[in-house]
């Protein structure tokens, strides 16, 4: 879910801002500023390279990068109380007044403080990236003249809606940190069987990627099936990866993501130059859409077998 993250939330804010009646170049601005906001979480992730050195003598595996991860991901970086007060401490920041400045510089330390206090010296050296990420995208916000309330509410939409898009992979985030109080228990599981779960899940995180691209391209005026071109098709040719591949679930789902998402390789087709200014848009619908067509492929295969 880590594209998911981003790209929900710049479609549901540059949603939101062209309600509101912001022009298209501001709608999408705002939209990428949640984007950003929505990958802050996961910085957390910092400290795995850390932890594997602590224990290079194991061997270096998925399992031991992810496990060593995992002792601090999903905790106070995925808490909707601290993202709030990032999200706050990131819009006083934008203001220029000395008080709010002050107040801004409060809240950041007081999230490492909490961080430090709570989990220790390891936790509040991961929230320092926390803080230090968010202040970055929200001086490149405050750069391009977002104003202090949707640049509040850009945030807050990022930082708040990550750690429910994990509930579908992952272990339920701490999201009431660092309070004591369990909000979720366990994954949400959207089918008994756990094959059918990743695909559902993984057809989920491509219909989020599709309304992020029907949102920009709404907003700048591109027709989507201009784009598209009638050899993203091949995708069908997937399906034969159920006789090919281990039944994929979520613990053992690298090989099918890695081995589906090569499919995004049609959309460079045949033109000479595919990542071209003018020719990016088309390779990159095409792909998805090869990509797409592959996933409901296999899924159609799977449950035919099955």
């Amino acid at each position: 879910m880590f594209v998911g993250h981003g790209l929900g939330a710049f479609a549901l804010v540059a949603f939101l801002a062209t309600v509101a009646g912001c022009s298209r170049e501001r709608a999408i601005q705002l939209g990428i500023v949640a984007g950003l906001f929505a990958f802050v979480p996961d910085v957390d992730i910092v400290y795995a390279p850390i932890g594997l050195l602590a224990r290079s003598v194991q061997t270096v595996s998925p399992d031991v990068f992810w496990g060593t991860a995992n002792t601090v991901h999903r905790g106070a970086t995925h808490s909707i109380v601290i993202g709030a007060i990032l999200a706050a401490a990131v819009a006083a920041w934008n203001i220029p007044a000395r008080v709010s400045r002050i107040a801004a510089v409060g809240g950041f330390l007081s999230i490492i403080a909490i961080g430090a206090v709570v989990d220790g010296l390891v936790n509040a050296g991961v929230l320092v990236v926390y803080v230090a990420t968010g202040l970055a995208i929200g001086e490149w916000a405050r750069r391009k003249r977002s104003s202090t309330g949707w640049l509040f509410g850009a945030a807050l939409i990022g930082l708040v809606s990550h750690p429910f898009g994990d509930l579908f992979t992952g272990g339920p985030a701490d999201f009431l940190y660092p309070f004591d109080i369990v909000l979720v228990t366990s994954r949400i599981a959207l089918h008994p069987d756990p094959t059918v779960h990743l695909l559902a899940v993984f057809l989920l995180e491509l219909g989020t990627i599709w309304l992020a691209i029907v949102a920009y391209t709404r907003l700048q005026r591109i027709s989507i099936r201009r784009l598209l071109r009638p050899r993203a098709v091949a995708g069908s040719g997937y399906a034969a990866a159920v006789f090919v591949i281990p039944t994929p679930t979520i613990h053992t789902a690298p090989l099918f993501v890695f081995s589906i998402l090569a499919l995004a390789i049609v959309g460079v087709g045949i033109p000479a130059h595919p990542f071209a200014r003018h020719r990016r848009s088309e390779t990159l619908v095409t792909g998805l859409a090869a990509v797409t067509v592959g996933a409901i492929a296999y899924a159609a295969a799977y449950g035919t077998l099955g």
